[in-house]
């Protein structure tokens, strides 16, 4: 594993960022606690995701072909490290940017990809994935949602739940049952589904954070045309294997930077706040705590680079992102537990720091279950990296 930048790498990660120090807007100042609310804030991602598209900067990874800059792997994780370091918005589209359109690239008809690519990669449509169901979350293959023939096309029924980004989005990546006498994990298909049709609801459902961005989504009588089947009929299992490798491979790039930036901010403010009448960063407690925060961000930061050399040379996502999920995930809801330690009454304020310790503690606890929970993790890990046998 080398961690040094090549010089195509270096030259890579220093024209995207003078971009960024010319483009990130000066207003920007990030978007608050139930922020995704608000139709102002969604266009102004959008803008924001369209200025990358005219700049070049949209869908790095993907083949230049399909619109993408045919960067490698290593230089997509130097650009999500840049747009942390940047502290820039948020990609509305990442859904589309780094699930469902390497997912369309790698299985799609030439049709559909002519057809959705472009859109994806200029924000102009917002994707969501439609995966989990109240009774299959961790275990998605006993989905119960149906799709049942009719003449060419589908009529499906069902309802999905934990939708990220559905109450904004134009098209869902949706998993639903084509065969209910096959094996749980067999008869499943994998669609391309218009938000807008008739017979679509979407209901937001408002977490103790303050956000709604998770949905319940319902499908009643939606009409589904053949040509919006991603991969094969009852062959969904393996495209969604494919979109969730994708999804695991993309969440950890980047975000040791922005975890890096919460941990610089509570070392800041634990030399403000007092504990005993001194301040909070003399208290060998509190500093071993601050010491195994940054012990394990440095483990999470070597840990990724490994997973990208081996991501690099095989060029498929594989059972490593489980890894890098599993760990960032727990890593995160330990530093929040030692931020509200550390910070005493204080970090239970919006009204200090404006509540992004408030927010972020809270938002944490979605972390362990989202993406695939840690017992899925953990499994998968079990099976695929250390070989053990399958618990039954």
């Amino acid at each position: 594993m080398d961690l040094n930048l090549t010089p195509s790498e270096q030259k890579f990660r220093d024209e995207f960022r003078a971009w960024l120090k010319e483009n990130v807007p000066e207003e920007w100042a990030g978007g608050g606690t139930g922020s995704e609310d608000r139709a102002e804030y969604i266009e102004y991602l959008r803008a924001w995701q369209r200025r990358l598209y005219d700049g070049g900067w949209a869908g790095i990874s993907w083949p230049k072909e399909f619109g993408g800059r045919g960067a490698t792997l290593l230089e997509q994780a130097i650009f999500q490290e840049e747009l942390a370091r940047a502290n820039a918005p948020q990609l509305v589209g990442t859904i589309g940017l780094s699930l469902v359109g390497p997912t369309i690239i790698a299985l799609g008809t030439a049709e559909q990809k002519a057809r959705y690519l472009p859109k994806i990669l200029s924000g102009e449509e917002i994707w969501c994935q439609g995966f989990s169901e109240p009774n299959a979350g961790s275990d998605l293959a006993a989905l119960g949602t149906k799709a049942t023939r009719d003449g060419e096309g589908f009529v499906v029924n069902g309802q999905k739940i934990w939708t990220s980004f559905a109450q904004m989005a134009d098209w869902c990546l949706l998993l639903v049952r084509t065969d209910s006498g096959a094996p749980k994990h067999k008869g499943l298909t994998c669609l391309l589904a218009d938000m807008h049709a008739e017979g679509v609801g979407v209901r937001p459902l408002r977490q103790m954070s303050g956000d709604s961005g998770f949905n319940e989504v319902f499908f009643s009588n939606v009409r589904i045309g053949a040509s919006q089947v991603l991969g094969e009929v009852d062959k969904g299992w393996t495209t969604a294997i494919t979109a969730l490798m994708n999804e695991r491979a993309n969440l950890g790039t980047g975000i040791q930077v922005v975890f890096k930036r919460q941990l610089e901010a509570l070392v800041a403010r634990s030399k403000t706040v007092e504990r005993n009448g001194r301040p909070a960063s003399e208290d060998p407690l509190v500093r071993q705590k601050l010491a195994q925060a940054y012990l394990e961000l440095e483990i999470l930061r070597l840990n990724t680079n490994r997973a990208l050399t081996s991501l690099s040379k095989s060029g498929v996502p594989g059972a490593e992102g489980s890894i890098q999920k599993l760990y960032w995930s727990e890593m995160n809801q330990r530093t929040q537990q030692y931020a509200q330690e550390i910070l005493g009454p204080y970090g239970q304020l919006k009204e200090f720091d404006r509540g992004v310790w408030e927010y972020a503690y809270l938002r944490t606890r979605g972390n362990t279950i989202e993406a695939g929970t840690s017992e899925i993790q953990r499994n998968i890990i079990a099976e695929r990296v250390l070989g053990l046998p399958k618990s039954y």
